[in-house]
């Protein structure tokens, strides 16, 4: 595990440090938390089911076959190919690593605001709760094409951040940001249930927000 989480973390910026390749594990889609309809209404268990036994599932697919692609030209000392092979790795590593923060970030029992040291770091970075909702909303929502909104921890700050990524991009890997907390408003996520009316998906996803995790990933990140 240890071989591969290095790896996955030069692949951007340093395709040739690949040598531990040879002894990686191949990544597996994770279960849920919660089944399909969990999370009901906010978001459907159709789109839930699409969203991760498909969309998730092919990341996956896509990133294990990247890097057996990208072991190949490595024992054969193929820089061009290795080379060719980092948007790839990028995109499906970054739809993997993303999913797999998302799925935690819901929660059935989710909702209301955060507490403790979360909440008093979220008033003192933005004012209030309901500032640092508007502030995320508004960014989120206004992604071109596909993405993900998130709050993010700041290390060289100590502050939180609200970043936004275009496609998969990594939020750690393009950012320096820690993830906390993500939203998805690629189409998959949300379009058989609210159309083209992202705002309302949006609003919506806070009903759902897993506070325990998003917590828990803020005290690690410190």
């Amino acid at each position: 595990m240890l071989c591969r989480a290095a790896v996955a973390k030069r692949l951007v910026t340093n395709p040739p440090m690949l040598a531990c390749l040879s002894t990686r594990l191949a990544h597996t889609l994770p279960d849920l938390p919660y089944d399909y309809g969990a999370l009901s209404p906010v978001i459907s268990s159709e789109i839930m089911e699409l969203h991760h036994k498909k969309h998730h599932q092919t990341y996956v697919n896509n990133f294990n076959n990247a890097e057996e692609q990208l072991k190949e030209a490595t024992n054969k000392g193929d820089i061009s190919k290795i080379i060719s092979l980092a948007p790839a790795l990028k995109f499906n590593g970054g739809g993997h690593l993303n999913h797999s923060i998302f799925w935690k970030n819901l929660s059935p029992n989710g909702g209301g605001q955060p507490s403790g040291d979360l909440l008093e770091q979220i008033n003192k970075d933005f004012g209030s709760y309901d500032n640092f909702v508007k502030t995320m909303s508004a960014s989120t929502i206004a992604i071109q094409g596909s993405g993900w909104g998130w709050l993010g921890y700041d290390r060289a700050t100590s502050k939180l951040v609200v970043a936004t990524c275009a496609n998969q991009d990594p939020l750690q890997s393009t950012t320096g940001l820690v993830p906390l907390l993500g939203i998805d408003v690629w189409e998959h996520a949300y379009y058989l249930q609210y159309k083209n009316v992202r705002p309302d998906y949006v609003k919506a996803i806070w009903e759902i927000v897993n506070w325990k995790d998003v917590s828990e990933r803020f005290v690690g990140a410190k």
